[in-house]
This record gives structure tokens, sequence and C-alpha cells, in this order.
């Protein structure tokens, strides 16, 4: 039988309330995700953002990114 029910069936008051704090699942104290998680979120996307910056900025890579003007056709050769 669920403990809520049987609580509810002995009409035990003081059984009834801890029963329902127990399966409310409820933290006593906020845990360590809850304190710093979304400062430590924030602080990876800070430095993600700051070495793909770099990368792209500073490294010297060519990135090729369009062709466009850089290609031009052979000439035709009748034969």
């Amino acid at each position: 039988m669920l403990p809520l029910v049987r609580s509810a069936l002995s009409l035990s008051g003081r059984g009834l309330q801890r029963t329902i704090t127990r399966q409310a699942h409820r933290k006593a104290e906020p845990d360590f995700h809850d304190k710093y998680g979304n400062l430590i979120l924030l602080s990876g996307v800070v430095f993600c953002t700051g070495i793909w910056s770099y990368v792209i900025t500073s490294a010297g890579i060519c990135w090729n990114l369009s062709p466009v003007g850089r290609i031009t056709p052979k000439e035709w050769r009748k034969e």
C-alpha cells in the first residue's frame, strides 16, 4: 500500500504530514548547482567567446570563405 494512503487511513496527522513532506522532495538548502550553476555557465560562454574571437581575428588562419573573384576561367582553346 502506498505510504500516503496508509497514513491517511491510520488518520495520524503527524504521519500524513511527514509523508507529504517526504514526497514533495523539497531541498532544505540550495545545492552547488543552485548557487553557482548560472555563474559557471556564463563564465564558460565568456571563455569560449573570447577564445573563438582570438582564433578568428588573430591566429592568421586563411578561411577561404568565398572563391568569388579569385577563380578566373581558362582561355578557350580550339583544336
